[in-house]
């Protein structure tokens, strides 16, 4: 790290290229990560623009139902998915919980938790 000090001490970012080339008492790893900074910066997702529904992304519990079949197809297959139709969803602080809906007196039926405001799934299960 103190060496990446020096080199943004002595040397303007458009002079760190020929830095490279002429000043052999710089590690070039440290020249190679400082170079990096400054010429492929990734970006800040905080400085990225992203709309933000005042809603948020899942609003309703149609679209957690959509998001949730989708999710839960992947998994346990479309099949056994279909077979749980309908899906209910009920927002609880921030969460949709959407449930399948047992057709037989047998067996469980697949959850999913997503968050209200990003999308995030949260858990993912299947009853026995």
């Amino acid at each position: 790290m103190e060496n990446i000090a020096i080199i943004q001490r002595a040397y303007p970012a458009s002079e760190v290229t020929v830095a490279l080339s002429t000043k052999l008492f710089i590690r070039p790893v440290v020249v190679l990560a400082y170079s990096r900074v400054l010429f492929c910066p990734a970006p800040i997702p905080s400085q990225l623009h992203s709309y933000i529904p005042k809603e948020g992304f899942v609003p309703n519990d149609k679209t957690a139902i959509r998001i949730a079949e989708a999710v839960l197809s992947a998994i346990y297959g479309e099949d056994q998915i279909a077979k749980e139709q309908p899906f209910a969803a009920i927002l609880k602080g921030g969460v949709w919980t959407v449930t399948g809906h047992l057709s037989t007196g047998n067996g469980g039926v697949a959850l999913a938790e997503i968050a209200k405001t990003d999308g995030r799934i949260l858990r993912v299960t299947h009853g026995k």
